[in-house]
Parts: structure tokens; C-alpha cells; sequence
């Protein structure tokens, strides 16, 4: 089963959703199924301004570092080559095991 990929929407975006909502005069339902969003993810972006927090639009939780993404880096290089490893393994005993 393959993942649905996460939409991303845009501060602006956002921003005009819940302006729709709070000063347009339709609800949360209708707005979401002109907008073609979810209405729960609509629901909870008017909760958050309504708390007085602004709508994050997927802003980086921390920082990432040079030291970082060389780690990210090389953690998926290893996870690549441990997977050849493997497929390797398999072939040999494959191969070993046909040969006989």
C-alpha cells in the first residue's frame, strides 16, 4: 500500500481559508469543500488562530546544521548499502545453492 503524499499549503493559503471562515460568514464545511481541503485540517487552522497562534506552514522544527545533514547523509548511505549487502547474500546462496 503505497502513502498518500502530505499536501503542503502556503501561509497565505491558510490564511485566507480561515479569513473565509471567520469573517466570510460560511462554515468550516463548506469553505473546506469550496477550497477542496479537508475540513478537519480547515477546523483545526481556525482553532489555532482563534488560540491567537499563527497557522505554521511547515517550518523546520530546529535548525539543521552542516554537522546534521552529514549525519542524515551518511545514515542513508549505510541503510543503501546494507541493503545491497543483502540482496548480495541472497544471491550468492542463491546461486551456490542452484549450482549443486
Amino acid at each position: 500500500m503505497e502513502k498518500i503524499p502530505r499536501r503542503v499549503y502556503t501561509k497565505e493559503f491558510k490564511d485566507e481559508a480561515v479569513k473565509l471562515v471567520l469573517e466570510g460568514g460560511q462554515g468550516v464545511t463548506e469553505t473546506a469543500r469550496r477550497l477542496s481541503i479537508s475540513s478537519k485540517t480547515l477546523a483545526n487552522w481556525v482553532v489555532t488562530v482563534k488560540h491567537g497562534k499563527a497557522v505554521n506552514v511547515g517550518a523546520p522544527r530546529k535548525p539543521v546544521t552542516e554537522l546534521d545533514a552529514e549525519v542524515t547523509r551518511l545514515k542513508r548511505e549505510l541503510a543503501e548499502m546494507k541493503m545491497e549487502r543483502d540482496l548480495l547474500k541472497k544471491a550468492t546462496a542463491y546461486f551456490a545453492k542452484e549450482s549443486r
